[in-house]
């Protein structure tokens, strides 16, 4: 299981992009939510023992400085905030 392709196993989803490395990353939709509070989740967290986190752009920004040290990748979707819905 290497990199965001990780993301991609066992999902139905037909939003996909490619990462920097080759892999896929599955986009975030409303049904992903924030393992810290529930919030619509617009980052996934994958750490090295395979495990995933979600997070709200709130509790991202709160704890990115921990999560970068231990990440392998960081699938960033805030900018998504900032865009008028289509």
């Amino acid at each position: 299981m290497g990199g965001s392709k990780f993301w991609a196993r066992g999902r139905d989803r037909e939003q996909a992009s490619e990462t920097a490395d080759g892999g896929l990353a599955v986009a975030l939709t409303a049904m992903d939510r924030c393992d810290r509070c529930g919030a619509q989740a617009y980052v996934r967290v994958l750490l090295s023992n395979g495990l995933e986190l979600l997070f709200c752009a709130h509790h991202n920004r709160q704890h990115s400085p921990a999560l970068t040290k231990i990440a392998v990748d960081i699938h960033d979707e805030t900018d998504r905030l900032a865009r008028p819905a289509a």
